[in-house]
């Protein structure tokens, strides 16, 4: 279903562009197209015909919400609306002019693809997994579908590429990889040439979040001499 939709991004802060636009390749979305001005979405919008679209509110050319109605006057499909502007007034705003999900900056890009995916479930009529897929290591568990990640009891933040690094993990419990086979896993098809310190960056990371002294991590530990491997406190569920 992922591979098959079609989505457009509108935002001027190319960084955002380039950030989703990576995640969502990474989560089978392969024809993404992204544009920074309403006239070029617009325009995009009568070429082409997109299974989702998300939408800023500030734009250099046109206000987001007028782009909104004139974009649904065009199409029947999700439109999300992705801004810093997070009042109560300005939610209310973007739903009355025809948005379907409101999101507000700062976010995570993988619940901004949970709730693409959830979107186009509905829009496809595609049934939702029979059960979520939830990795249980005793003092924390991580819910991949909601990208959540739960530690003694509380939800902690953790930014894309460390959530990405953890569910790595999670896939391959008790098993050594060498930093560069991490790096390969994680990082290689955005940025190519292996980069260490990546590596190890966000391995302290991921250890302040998950571990109860990091300086003597019990489920994160290092193999001398050869890597890393996460070590169980309970079992995927």
């Amino acid at each position: 279903m992922e591979t098959e939709a079609r989505v457009l991004l509108v935002d001027d802060e190319e960084a955002i562009l380039k950030m989703l636009e990576t995640v969502m390749n990474k989560e089978g979305f392969r024809h993404v197209d992204t544009c920074t001005r309403a006239e070029q979405a617009l325009r995009l919008v009568e070429e082409r015909s997109y299974d989702l679209l998300i939408l800023d509110v500030m734009l250099p050319d046109q206000n987001g919400f007028d782009l909104c109605a004139a974009i649904r006057q065009r199409t029947k499909a999700p439109i999300f609306f992705l801004t810093a502007k997070g009042t109560d007034f300005d939610k209310l705003s973007g739903f009355a002019f025809g948005a379907d999900d409101y999101i507000t900056k700062p976010f995570h890009p993988l619940e901004v693809v949970a709730r693409m995916k959830a979107h186009l479930r509905r829009t496809f009529r595609i049934p939702a997994p029979a059960e979520e897929k939830v990795y249980d290591f005793g003092r924390f568990q991580v819910n991949v579908d909601a990208a959540e990640l739960i530690v003694d009891g509380t939800q902690v933040d953790c930014p894309a590429q460390v959530f990405q690094l953890l569910v790595f993990f999670c896939q391959h419990p008790n098993r050594v990889f060498t930093k560069e086979q991490i790096y390969d896993h994680v990082w290689k098809d955005e940025y190519g040439v292996f980069d260490e310190n990546t590596v190890m960056v966000h391995i302290y990371k991921l250890r302040q979040r998950i571990e109860e002294n990091p300086a003597q991590p019990k489920h994160l530990v290092t193999i001398r001499g050869l890597g890393y491997k996460l070590v169980p406190g309970g079992k995927p569920l």
